[in-house]
């Protein structure tokens, strides 16, 4: 088996092309919705998505190791950085098809990262419940007659009539004082973290998280905690070129084995207690791979991503044109069980090897369906629960989504420009929290498949962006300094940013990375005399950046976007425009890899879904064998086969409610 990552996959029209995380994030739609239109689009701070790059090739890694440790073959895993950060925006070509709007333009949400009297403190209402509460919070009756404003995407043309009426209120109040009555309101609420701050926040000390590293500073834990192991200490990093003396790859006689074309994850059948973005990217991957996964909602609550992001007001199944859902549900068959009653636990036992949710913990202990009541059900089930801030400790209630996380562990407080607010990511860590839950579920399998013991996972979504917002920690831990926002230009000394060119608001993003490529640059520039030779030396460039950066977006001003991408990316310069994510179908290197598979919904029609980031596997012309599920569409077809249920009592379990296609009340 092996694992290549790079940064197009290996096949391609810009497989040769150099690039940077910070290019990427650009091909892939991030900073084309993020930001005010009045200012220039903001990409995400911290060098995200090198870490979801990092999980989904470990996760690949464990389900090609699990087939070939039951005599399957192995595989060429060929990962592309470009595809792995596209899943990290929410398919918005999928809401502007479903929805029927334009493409997304950059925006952020309202409220977000709001003043209070004594800083700034994180909103997030994701639901029209939660704004319903939010503005009896705020005391701004109101806003609770507009009926746009229940929807995140309706909030944007009405920015400063909001922040008008709620700003007196927040101002007159303490960023505790707002998370706490937030609390009491179950509203997701939160203070801004940062690196001088992240390791002695509540949640960080009374649950343990920071370890002691052997070089002297602190790193937080693995964000998975199993109950029947646990990963391996923090050890010493090597010296470079420490090993060289030890002998090469040992070699092994080869065994004949049948090569088949079954998936990775053949024969693992997943019970999917998941909801809105983050749970269900977890088992949309596991899905991919092989595994059957039987989504379980229930009519009196189906899951919220459904409809929290805006609703059809033409079509009678309007719960069936949820984007979010259509991305990250493909695969999966759905069943609807009211778990609150008796005869809907009963059949929820029989489904699976793996349970996987990500409610607040308070909800699978009133089902009375903890994990070791299960456990006490099928001994090798593995269990995995996905709460926002652990399964106990001092926030175990606390309510939280991805953008409550982000500004928690100081991915918002990198984000944005130098002289603004912190800016929220807009929910990227939820697909990277998915992935890691991903990973420990097949981690836990092996545990499994080795001592025929099943155990609980614990991933706290909280913990997950810690681990990827750890370099603030350490930098203030180990140098004193808090990094903060630097807009589009990053840290580490590179020349980058986002430049406006030519057109109606057209912009590309640009990183010189080292000498080679700065040479290049001005070449293309055709060596306008201010490139004086000492900008030929990282260090002479670093002296001068402001300057730099300066000339370049007057040099930018007169260029016209796509060509100049071009020139640069045959000059080897990393080069991207910013595009709007609702158009990255019409990228020509996702659309040759295959990253995109079309499929026909009953509902809506043909569309296009995203995969994983990864080339075809051997043997396999496509990921994606089905769309996503109506709700309760397979419920006769599951009941019947794994628990036995005849027509009639199928019938009589959709008169009592206890399952059914439509949410209750319609």
């Amino acid at each position: 088996m092996v694992v290549t990552i790079s940064d197009f996959g290996w096949t391609g029209p810009y497989a040769d092309r150099a690039a940077s995380e910070f290019t990427l994030q650009a091909w892939a739609g991030s900073p084309g919705f993020r930001g005010d239109p009045a200012g220039p689009p903001i990409s995400i701070g911290g060098d995200l998505g090198e870490y979801m790059g990092g999980v989904f090739a470990a996760f690949g890694a464990l389900a090609v190791r699990r087939r070939v440790e039951h005599g399957g073959p192995g595989e060429h895993l060929d990962l592309s950085m470009l595809e792995a950060m596209t899943l990290m925006q929410s398919s918005e070509w999928l809401h502007s098809q479903l929805l029927r709007v334009p493409p997304i333009r950059r925006t952020t949400e309202v409220p977000s990262i709001e003043p209070a009297k004594n800083g700034f403190v994180g909103i997030t209402m994701v639901t029209g419940q939660q704004w319903l509460d939010f503005v009896v919070m705020v005391e701004c009756p109101q806003l609770e007659e507009i009926e746009q404003l229940r929807f995140q995407i309706g909030r944007w043309a009405y920015r400063d009539l909001i922040r008008e009426q709620i700003g007196p209120w927040l101002a007159q109040r303490t960023v505790a004082e707002i998370v706490e009555l937030g609390q009491l309101f179950r509203l997701p609420i939160a203070a801004l973290g940062n690196g001088a701050t992240i390791r002695e926040v509540e949640y960080a000390t009374e649950r343990g998280v920071f370890r002691q590293n052997p070089a002297g500073f602190h790193q937080p834990r693995p964000p998975w905690l199993m109950s029947a192991c646990a990963p391996a200490p923090v050890g010493r990093t090597a010296a470079a070129g420490a090993d060289n003396d030890e002998t090469t790859w040992r070699t092994t006689e080869s065994e004949d084995t049948v090569a088949t074309a079954d998936r990775p994850l053949e024969g693992v059948r997943i019970v999917d207690l998941t909801a809105f973005w983050v749970g269900p990217a977890a088992t949309h991957l596991l899905a991919a791979f092989g595994a059957e996964v039987i989504k379980v909602e229930s009519i009196q609550r189906p899951d919220g991503i459904r409809y929290s992001g805006g609703m059809r007001k033409d079509v009678d199944d309007w719960w069936e044109y949820g984007w979010v859902f259509h991305a990250m549900n493909t695969n999966k068959r759905s069943v609807t069980l009211d778990l609150g009653s008796e005869e809907g636990r009963r059949l929820f036992k029989k489904l699976a090897d793996v349970v996987i949710e990500n409610f607040s913990p308070r909800v699978m202990d009133q089902f009375g369906l903890t994990a070791e009541v299960l456990l006490d059900v099928n001994p090798r089930l593995v269990v995995a629960r996905m709460p926002a801030f652990g399964l106990d400790g001092p926030w175990r209630d606390r309510v939280g989504f991805a953008p409550t996380m982000e500004q928690l562990a100081g991915l918002a407080w990198v984000t944005g420009l130098p002289d603004g607010p912190p800016v929220t990511p807009r929910g990227a860590c939820d697909p990277l929290a998915g992935v890691h839950a991903a990973f420990a579920v097949l981690a836990a399998l092996n545990v499994t498949d080795r001592t025929g013991t099943g155990q609980q996972l614990e991933l706290p979504m909280l913990e997950t962006v810690l681990n990827a917002a750890a370099k603030q920690a350490i930098e203030f831990e180990v140098f004193g300094k808090t990094l903060s926002r630097n807009g589009n230009r990053g840290f580490g000394g590179v020349i980058q940013n986002l430049y406006r060119c030519t057109g109606d608001d057209d912009w590309i993003a640009a990183t010189v990375r080292d000498d080679r490529q700065w040479s290049a640059l001005v070449e293309v520039m055709g060596r306008p005399a201010w490139c004086d030779e000492a900008l030929a030396t990282a260090e002479g460039r670093r002296a001068r950046a402001d300057d730099i950066d300066g000339r370049l977006q007057d040099w930018f001003a007169g260029q016209p976007l796509e060509s100049t991408v071009e020139r640069l990316a045959g000059a080897g310069v990393p080069a991207a425009p910013v595009v709007s994510p609702s158009l990255v179908t019409e990228n020509p290197q996702l659309r040759a890899r295959g990253f995109f598979e079309e499929m026909r919904h009953s509902s809506i029609g043909s569309a296009l879904y995203p995969c994983p980031p990864f080339a075809l596997l051997s043997g396999q012309d496509r990921w994606l064998m089905r769309p996503p599920p109506l709700l309760g569409e397979h419920n006769g077809e599951v009941l019947r086969d794994r628990c036995g249920l005849t027509d009639d009592e199928l019938a009589n379990l959709a008169a009592s409610g206890v399952i059914g296609t439509r949410p209750k009340g319609l």
